[in-house]
């Protein structure tokens, strides 16, 4: 199951300190909760799309209820949760804020420095056909299912030109490595 998180942040002065803190601190508190697998962390190369996307695999939906989960920072982002939630102090800076569950096996795959990301609202024939490239259809069954399908592929950074313009289609860029847990593929 992936579990991903959406974000924009909206103010220029703390971004870098935001960057710092989720993938310094936030995902490497989530990949040690128990049954969660995998994490990493995108930055987008195209507009009309939160700005930040994080994918994690995960075993169950039910590890986001857990003790666990709550105890190492799940669902809280610390002194930047004020920024999320307190519309009174004008200065909410994270907005375009989703969690979505997608139904999937397997772990999601780890995105090198040199490939990206690309989540697209339908298959693109093409892509499988002519390039061989395969897509991974993720279909949301938890949270705010929105958007409900996506089609995700791994591509060479060359590709990116080819699809900055396309509607439906969102390129990110990996911000960190893939964090894996200790307990990786294990039930």
């Amino acid at each position: 199951m992936f579990y991903t998180v959406e974000c924009s942040y909206n103010d220029p002065e703390s971004e870098a300190e935001w960057n710092a803190f989720y993938s310094q601190q936030k995902l490497p508190a989530l990949i040690s909760v128990a049954g969660f697998t995998t994490s990493q962390r995108f930055r987008a190369l195209t507009s009309g799309c939160p700005v930040y996307l994080a994918i994690h695999t995960i075993n169950d939906a039910e590890i986001l209820s857990s003790e666990d989960y709550r105890l190492k920072g799940g669902g809280n982002f610390s002194h930047w949760q004020v920024y999320i939630t307190d519309w009174h102090r004008r200065q909410v800076y994270i907005t375009d804020w989703h969690r979505n569950l997608y139904e999937g096996q397997g772990l999601a795959t780890p995105i090198s420095f040199d490939n990206i990301l690309l989540l697209s609202a339908k298959p693109i024939d093409f892509l499988e056909t002519e390039q061989g490239y395969q897509g991974l259809e993720m279909h949301a069954v938890g949270l705010d299912k929105s958007p409900g399908y996506r089609v995700a592929y791994v591509l060479p950074v060359e590709m990116v030109p080819l699809f900055t313009e396309v509607s439906g289609v969102y390129i990110y860029e990996p911000l960190t490595p893939q964090l894996q847990s200790p307990d990786k593929g294990k039930p």
